[in-house]
């Protein structure tokens, strides 16, 4: 028996950059149900978000409702929503802190 808890997470991408944070993406998404978390990545070098953000949702229902609509528009652009499985969320926790950890070691070894 799989001990995997159930997710209720989309990931969205091709975020408008004028998308000022946060808590836009959770109004936004709040109108399906309740949002439990909103990981919306900024980049220290330019201080913009980038493009992409993990929205969390308290329910099934909620997710079940963002994720019938079609399109999402923000800021007059369409976002595409994925539904983030467990696997999903192996490769939101465990693959990309090491690509950003390789990409942090490459900004010390130019060769890299």
């Amino acid at each position: 028996m799989s001990s995997l808890k159930k997710v209720f997470e989309v990931f969205v991408s091709k975020i408008p950059w004028t998308v000022a944070g946060s808590k836009s993406m959770r109004e936004y998404f709040g109108q399906f149900g309740a949002v439990r978390k909103c990981l919306l990545p900024f980049d220290k070098e330019t201080g913009f978000h980038r493009g992409f953000c993990w929205i969390g949702f308290t329910t099934e229902e909620g997710l079940n409702n963002a994720l019938q609509k079609d399109p999402h528009v923000l800021e007059g652009v369409k976002v595409n929503i994925k539904y983030l499985s467990h696997l999903g969320m192996v490769f939101k926790s465990c693959i990309l802190p090491l690509l950003a950890a390789f990409r942090d070691i490459c900004m010390v070894w130019p060769r890299c």
